[in-house]
């Protein structure tokens, strides 16, 4: 039977595109060598310098998140060397694996996945590297399993404290175009996202924003390389090409994203998912739940991750409630499957749409027979008016 009205994607992305995106994906396909698309590329290309806020080089690539991490690591580093990476939850760990099927030696600091990564533990380890073996320092922005947020800039100044030279590299996949992010001003050498998150998109972009220190390294980096190498995409960027056929019409819609971003006003937006998430951690707490995030000051405005009752499982959960009110939900990843559900609150989000996604939550909650107290919808509705 047909389900009537529109289906709640609450995952913490893929995010719900908006119309004006799809609109402009919908366009015809131009020649990828042509005159007309220079202007899409150059267009794309110096957009996104804006969003990362560097004036250096901002790489597009026809791929996933996950090509983005391998372009990040292979043009800059050496087999055999080591990256010093914290545990801050799933995605921290895929990276930390992509890293070691590289040839790299990567280093975990160990985390609980209820917080970001930790600064001073991060500065203690480089400290006793006095032989600088360390050559990168990687870290996930916003943990997408968990809704933990690592503090940037306070980790660029671990690094400064410590006296090293590590690169600094940081994932903000699920980040960027949702959370305050400075490439330049705090001290990043190269920085990882996506396009079907905060940018509003569907999947099929990535991207590196990279420091001058980085593009130095990339010509001594010893890691194989053809498909993600900087190098290559230099010269056709300058006039808007790219060295392999482009992904066209996500480049359209990017370009409207960039738009959309800036006619809300960057600083609007940021205050925007602030504002949810701090809602929906509002009804979670007074559902009597926990939230996943227990460092106070690093929980997500992009997600909020939410621990079941013991004994209750959060996968039972999410396929009740996608059956009986038609919103999907995010599922718990590795260490903490079955344990958590996490709710998206990014893109094009308002408040109403946060509240009915709210309301659908605490509907399926009672239907699933799950424990809890009733009232987290108008907590966050008190909160938001």
């Amino acid at each position: 039977m047909r389900r009537a009205g529109r289906h709640f994607l609450q995952i913490p992305g893929p995010s719900a595109v908006p119309d004006r995106i799809l609109s402009a994906i919908s366009r015809q396909t131009i020649d990828h060598r042509g005159p007309e698309f220079a202007k899409v590329g150059l267009r794309a290309l110096e957009g996104m310098k804006g969003i990362f806020n560097t004036e250096s080089h901002v790489f597009i690539y026809p791929s996933s998140g996950t090509g983005a991490w391998e372009a990040a690591l292979v043009n800059s580093l050496s087999p055999g060397d080591r990256v010093l990476m914290f545990e801050t939850g799933h995605f921290a760990t895929l990276w930390k694996k992509l890293a070691e099927k590289l040839g790299l030696k990567a280093e975990f600091i160990e985390g609980d996945w209820r917080g970001g990564a930790d600064p001073d533990q991060i500065e203690a380890r480089l400290a006793v590297d006095t032989a600088h073996e360390i050559k990168a320092v990687c870290v996930v922005h916003n943990e997408t399993s968990t809704g933990s947020v690592s503090p940037v800039a306070a980790v660029r100044q671990a690094i400064d404290n410590a006296g090293h030279p590590a690169l600094f590299m940081v994932d903000t996949i699920s980040g960027l175009a949702s959370l305050e992010y400075q490439h330049d001003a705090w001290g990043v050498d190269v920085t990882v996202s996506g396009s079907q998150k905060g940018l509003m998109l569907p999947p099929g972009l990535s991207f590196n924003a990279v420091s001058e220190k980085a593009m130095a390294a990339n010509k001594s980096a010893g890691l194989q390389r053809s498909y993600w190498d900087w190098a290559e995409m230099v010269g056709p960027n300058k006039t808007g090409y790219f060295p392999y056929t482009p992904g066209t019409n996500l480049l359209y819609g990017l370009n409207e994203a960039i738009d959309m971003l800036h006619e809300e006003g960057l600083e609007n937006v940021f205050a925007r998912h602030a504002r949810h998430g701090a809602a929906a951690r509002k009804a979670v707490r007074t559902w009597g739940l926990d939230v996943l995030c227990s460092a106070q000051g690093q929980e997500s405005g992009v997600l909020t991750a939410v621990v079941m009752p013991e004994g209750h499982s959060a996968d039972a959960f999410r396929a009740s409630t996608l059956e009986h009110f038609d919103i999907s939900l995010g599922n718990g990843l590795s260490k903490v499957a079955d344990k958590v559900f996490r709710i998206g609150h990014l893109g094009d989000f308002n408040d109403l749409m946060l509240i009915g996604t709210l309301a659908g939550v605490e509907m399926g909650l009672k239907k699933a027979n799950v424990p809890h107290r009733e009232g987290g919808v108008q907590a966050a509705m008190a909160m938001l008016a």
